[in-house]
């Protein structure tokens, strides 16, 4: 989505930057200080190193800024690429980015800033302001070897503007990672203002440059500063960090910033491997959510943990043959089967490890918690010959913790099917409600966990056991599941019969018709399919006689009494004739985009409802729009259409408000709407899982091997679990209580009005504000209040008791006139200065 173009402005660096070099060397990619009347650059750089009135983290450190962003605040790949090298060329130790996108398959991007680390440069980047939705990290703070930042307000709650994970990496295969790292105040803070003074800002641009300060603070004041590289900042980040009551790991990381704590971690740090997170416990709500949401059972789809792997010895590692699978008997843990998949190499600075958990067949029936844990040992180049073996080692130790329960009957089981055949961001896929023009794109995952969260936590709450499926629909086993559901986005096509079994499927088509008329405009914003990839839902459903239709309808309608909005959606050209078909009136939608007319068209199929002939047949479920399950753009919920087509799946129990619907009408044949193409010339190939080039027309490849995993052969150890696995996560060569402060010197901040043209807040220019974070600074005052009310009293009593003992001396009153007494009062007053009252 970006232009190669090469346009490289030189680093310039704001007023607060001018000054001799010392300390620690920070830069901010950002939009500079020389934007007029933006500020955005100057208010970040102020909160690194400012050292005028809203003073920052860091004063004495060197300010390098590149400006990467037009007064119109675009910008291309290649402007960072050329700034990034220049922070390079120029050694320097802390970069902050407060910027971020979706785009995470932007590759020269991407390689750049694994270049950066690989040199030592610690990048801290913003999660992005895509919250309250899941599923919403920006790049690159999602990346393994950049400290991403969350924003909370000042009364330690996540702010709502702030991205929540999963990351969207490794979907569909397995699951995200966790990110963000930490979270630290974003939500209304001091910095810098564009001319001179102060002003509030809120957002993760904000909470990033506090800890980029933070982090350059950490780094001027540790004793070695050879040790202190991207890993090792990190690990004392996350190991210092204050966990956060109430809040799961993919909306606050590891918790929020703990300076001092970071300081005592990194000062006393020897080089070793950490794991974030240090531990799975699928039975610790609400930090452990989802995975805590559900327990698990025989033969369903194995449970996914994503690990990183932060290696402190090294840019690069290896892990030193396998990771051990090691069950603890006193705990269970022979009654769950372990598989484990990892990075051949970690590098830049970390790696990845999955740990894939499954329940074995003789728990089959069995309720309990199981325990074991992981070892991994990690091994990386000595810097120096001083080390014998030539390489550094480190052993670390994953606890797992599960809770079993027997297996759910089939009618309780739904499949989530996640293998999708594309994925937004290498091509141009929209999002699927054309209304939503301020965010055409596709990128939030469309899994259970992210932006179709609501969906699952509502199915979770009506008793249902919802499992995800990673593969080719072709690799599971359907007589274990009644329900399989097809999200939206791009299903994956085979060319397979489906094995027998139940789908359930929502889908959303984006008008094949607007492709031609995007080709006025450039030629990058083709999308190459729609927001559903329907040709290959048709090809999946054909065998029973379904499809949808090419049509694109929109409006607000009323189905078993319930308000109800299809937003964007196809609708049904095909379905067998002793189907049930419900259809209402919508506009049409396609006729809007193309010849901006508008149209109602009577009778579109929406929903369809089928019961397969065969001996034990299964149940087919179709409905046009997927934005009423879907969290990013949702306007009116479905959920009670979910809830009476999972009966109509599981137990074939018709509603009988749709089985007797006045909206009711005969099946379509397919004759009135011709079934959707692809666009000529489409590069579709380019990015599916299924299809590859060919003269002429794509044709399909071979269907990729169903996987397999390996599970690890365990090693028991007799011997009992901690019951507690997280008490607090610290590195194992760091003992908290043996390390000291700095000898700082005391200072309070003089507290003064703000000057006009200011926030109506008052300015503390030691960088502290009045509020709950700061209760200690707010519990003094009252007491120096109190003291000095007693001085006062104290000195009005003295005055008065001697006024009483001094014998009364009357004067003679001398009566001058009234211009006398202002001529003698304007003499004694000294001039220049206010007289006191």
């Amino acid at each position: 989505l970006l232009r190669w173009e090469s346009l490289f402005c030189k680093p310039v660096l704001c007023n607060d930057a001018r000054r001799e070099q010392r300390g620690t060397r920070a830069v901010t990619a950002d939009c500079c200080c020389c934007f007029p009347g933006l500020g955005h650059g100057t208010f970040v750089a102020g909160v690194i190193a400012s050292m005028r009135e809203c003073q920052g983290f860091a004063p004495d450190s060197e300010l390098h800024i590149f400006r990467v962003f037009t007064n119109n605040q675009v910008s291309y790949t290649s402007w960072f690429l050329d700034a990034f090298n220049y922070a390079i060329l120029k050694k320097i130790d802390v970069l902050n980015l407060s910027i971020g996108g979706p785009d995470f398959m932007d590759h020269p991007f991407v390689d750049k800033v694994w270049e950066l680390t690989a040199n030592k440069v610690i990048m801290v980047s913003a999660i992005g302001n895509d919250g309250p939705l899941y599923g919403t990290l920006n790049n690159p703070a999602d990346q393994m070897d950049v400290i991403g930042v969350g924003g909370i307000d000042f009364e330690d709650n996540i702010a709502r503007f702030s991205s929540r994970g999963m990351t969207t990496w490794e979907l569909p295969g397995g699951y995200g990672r966790v990110k963000p790292d930490i979270v630290t105040y974003g939500s209304g803070v001091r910095g810098s203002g564009l001319k001179e003074g102060c002003r509030s800002l809120s957002g993760t641009s904000v909470a990033s440059p506090v800890v980029a300060g933070a982090v350059t603070l950490l780094a001027s004041t540790v004793q070695n500063r050879e040790l202190v590289n991207p890993a090792s900042m990190k690990q004392a980040l996350i190991s210092s960090a204050r966990r956060l009551p109430g809040v799961n790991m993919f909306e606050q990381g590891h918790g929020k910033l703990d300076l001092i704590r970071a300081y005592q971690i990194l000062n006393s740090y020897r080089p070793q491997a950490s794991l974030s997170p240090s531990y799975i416990d699928l039975t610790e709500c609400p930090y452990m959510w989802p995975y805590c949401s559900q327990p698990i059972y025989y033969g369903g789809m194995p449970t996914i943990v994503n690990v990183t792997i932060l290696n402190g010895m090294g840019v690069t590692g290896r892990i030193v043959d396998k990771p051990i699978w090691q069950p603890y008997l006193p705990q269970n843990g022979d009654h769950i089967d372990v598989a484990v998949s990892y990075s051949p190499v970690l590098w830049p600075w970390a790696g990845y490890l999955a740990v894939s958990i499954s329940v074995a067949k003789k728990a089959a029936s069995w309720e309990g918690v199981a325990q074991g844990h992981v070892m991994v040992t990690v091994a990386s180049p000595a810097e120096n010959d001083s080390d014998v073996s030539g390489e550094l080692t480190s052993t670390v130790k994953l606890p797992i913790k599960v809770k079993i329960v027997p297996t759910p009957p089939r009618s309780k089981r739904v499949l989530w099917d996640q293998y999708h055949n594309l994925r937004y961001p290498p091509g141009y896929f929209p999002r699927d409600n054309l209304r939503m023009k301020n965010d055409p794109l596709d990128w939030n995952g469309d899994h259970i966990h992210t932006n179709f969260r609501d969906m699952y936590q509502h199915l979770r709450s009506m008793g249902y056991f919802v499992e995800v499926l990673g593969a080719p629909i072709t690799c599971f086993d359907a007589s274990q599941y009644v329900t399989r559901v097809t999200s939206s986005v791009n299903t994956t096509t085979s060319r397979r019969k489906l094995q027998h079994g139940l789908c359930f499927m929502f889908c959303l088509f984006y008008n094949r018709q607007y492709g031609p008329e995007k080709q006025r405009r450039p030629q990058w914003w083709m999308p190459d399919t729609g927001g559903a990839n329907v040709p290959a839902l048709n090809e999946l459903i054909s065998v029973w006689g379904m499809a949808f239709s090419d049509g694109l309808y929109e409006g607000d309608f009323t189905l078993a009494d319930h308000d109800m909005y299809y937003a964007s959606g196809c609708s049904i050209a095909r379905f067998p004739e002793d189907g049930i078909v419900i259809a209402k009136n919508l506009k049409d939608q396609g006729l809007e985009v193309l010849k901006q007319e508008t149209a109602v068209v009577e009778g579109v199929p929406i929903l369809g409802l089928y019961q397969t002939p065969s001996d034990g047949g299964g149940r087919i479920a179709l409905y046009g729009d997927s934005n009423c399950i879907d969290d990013s753009h949702r306007q009116k919920d479905c959920f009670w259409l979910l809830d009476a087509l999972l009966q109509y799946t599981s137990y074939s129990m018709t509603p009988p408000s749709l089985s007797h619907s006045h909206s009711r009408v005969a099946p379509p044949t397919g004759v009135e709407h011709p079934l959707p193409q692809r666009l000529d010339g489409n590069h579709l190939y380019r990015y599916s899982k299924v299809l590859e080039a060919h003269l002429g027309d794509p044709k399909p490849r071979p269907l990729p091997a169903c996987p397999h995993l390996s599970w690890a052969k365990p090693q028991p150890l007799n011997e009992t679990a901690p019951s507690n696995l997280w008490k607090h996560q610290k590195l194992l060569s760091v003992d908290l209580d043996k390390v000291a402060l700095p000898n700082v010197k005391s200072y309070r901040p003089q507290v003064r009005p703000l000057s006009p043209g200011e926030s109506g807040a008052w300015d503390i220019p030691g960088g502290i504000m009045p509020g709950r974070y700061n209760q200690e600074v707010g519990q003094t005052i009252p007491v120096f209040a109190f003291l000095g009310a007693m001085v006062v009293l104290s000195f009005f009593v003295v005055q008065l008791t001697k006024a009483k003992g001094k014998p009364k001396r009357r004067k003679p009153r001398i009566k001058r006139p009234t211009y006398l007494q202002q001529q003698t009062t304007a003499t004694t007053v000294a001039p220049g200065k206010t007289p006191t009252v």
